[in-house]
């Protein structure tokens, strides 16, 4: 007889005004489509830019996020794109974080591993370039699901 062990979940820690903010918010988006999804374009604390007019931003009001800088940027820049608002304490909502974890999970794997902050830019750019564009589309089409799920447990944490 074998045991298994696994590892929890890590999700932010929600007060109630959090849940009340995300069920708001995904009650706002509930009827949003794919389509309305693909001009959002996610960010987590990295620089970005936007060659496109119809784009929106995500900012979820983490301090990186709303730094005098980032705000200033954001000022400046308001006539490329619309502001898109995202509640606070929503990781699992922010497809960025799941591209992320892939990148890191194929620097990690490399071999042998970078050396220099140059050369872990380049794989970096690299992985990037070689992340299969079915997969972005389908966290993309995920959206969706992820307002849906965030709705049934009435702004609490989601398996997203």
């Amino acid at each position: 007889m074998g045991s298994q062990s696994r590892r929890p979940t890590r999700v932010p820690l929600l007060t109630a005004w959090h849940k009340a903010l995300l069920l708001s918010w995904a009650q706002q988006h509930y009827h949003w489509s794919v389509d309305d999804w693909k001009h959002v374009a996610s960010s987590d604390e990295s620089r970005f830019q936007f060659y496109r007019t119809d784009a929106c931003v995500r900012q979820d009001n983490a301090t990186p996020h709303a730094s005098r800088v980032a705000t200033k940027w954001l000022q400046e820049h308001s006539s490329d794109f619309r502001h898109f608002h995202w509640p606070p304490k929503s990781p699992e909502m922010n497809i960025i974080e799941d591209i992320r974890d892939a990148l890191l999970h194929a620097v990690e794997n490399r071999s042998p591993p970078s050396r220099t902050p140059m050369d872990l830019w380049t794989v970096l750019k690299d992985d990037w370039c070689e992340l299969p564009p079915r997969y972005l589309q389908t966290l993309v089409e995920s959206m969706p699901h992820c307002v849906a799920a965030l709705l049934c447990v009435r702004g609490g944490p989601t398996r997203y």
